[in-house]
């Protein structure tokens, strides 16, 4: 169980997001639809008022404090009382794993009682400001709005197997046993064909696939998750160098070239940084 869930926290590696509109509204106009399916998410932050929205046949009434997630491609409907609008801040965004979709056409509304509303609005405040105001690392900022509101609505609304469903509704459920495999076995020599035969695929077809999914071929995935353990043990051990190259299978003069090359600095060097 832990191996799998350390396996699906491993999937936003290849996360992407995109902020395509973000604003504060109040008032009746705006809110009052019939019945879409937008090829966009929206993330919601409710300030005040009163109504209801209809998403995939269910009806939800979101109240003030409360945040919410309404996935791309659902089927949605809102409405708000006239007498009593709702004030709301919203964006409108993409995000994908890879090629899948984050959130899926057929998934519920994600809603919640924001813990902290003050940091919520605050945030919230920014990204709007952001978005239309620019500046030289907007986008950035941007990303790390949206990365920090959507956390705190999966977070505050208990959504704690919120990787595990997204393992369940992609094809990418057939790449736990190889990631397992991959994570259980960086000590050993590692071949394509030897993944590929996990899900059964041939070499030439498995590359792709894994591509598409994780966002990098396997054996870069692979050499990725060998300079981690070897960051971990140079920061947290006194390991010799030449005892870490042997326990992610690799010989320490070529060790010591990838290290270099993934971090910018030799093995001696980054163990000297970190202690």
């Amino acid at each position: 169980m832990a191996q799998e869930l350390d396996v699906s926290g491993r999937l936003p590696e290849s996360l992407t997001m995109n902020i395509s509109y973000a604003q504060y509204r109040e008032g009746f106009p705006g809110w009052n639809r019939t019945e879409i399916a937008p090829a966009f998410h929206r993330l919601y932050f409710i300030a005040g008022g009163s109504g209801s929205v209809v998403l995939n046949g269910v009806t939800y009434t979101p109240k003030a404090n409360q945040m919410m997630i309404m996935p791309a491609g659902t089927s949605q409907m809102a409405l708000t009382e006239q007498e009593d609008p709702y004030s709301r801040y919203f964006c409108h965004f993409d995000a994908q794993v890879g090629e899948w979709p984050l959130f899926s056409a057929d998934s519920k509304l994600y809603i919640c009682d924001a813990k902290d509303p003050e940091f919520i609005s605050r945030t919230f405040t920014e990204m709007v400001e952001l978005f239309h105001n620019g500046g030289p690392f907007s986008v950035l900022r941007l990303q790390a709005c949206l990365f920090t509101l959507l956390a705190s609505c999966l977070e505050d609304g208990g959504y704690t197997d919120f990787w595990k469903d997204f393992l369940q509704q992609t094809e990418s459920s057939k790449l736990r046993d190889v990631l397992a495999y991959i994570h259980g076995h960086l000590h050993e020599p590692m071949e394509i064909e030897l993944l590929a035969d996990i899900v059964h695929l041939h070499p030439n077809y498995f590359i792709p696939y894994f591509k598409k999914i994780m966002g990098v071929t396997p054996m870069h995935y692979v050499q990725r998750k060998r300079m981690e353990v070897a960051k971990r043990l140079l920061s947290y051990t006194d390991a010799p160098i030449s005892d870490i190259a042997d326990q992610i299978g690799m010989q320490l003069a070529y060790f010591s070239r990838q290290f270099k090359g993934h971090t910018g600095l030799s093995p001696t060097a980054y163990r000297a940084c970190t202690s």
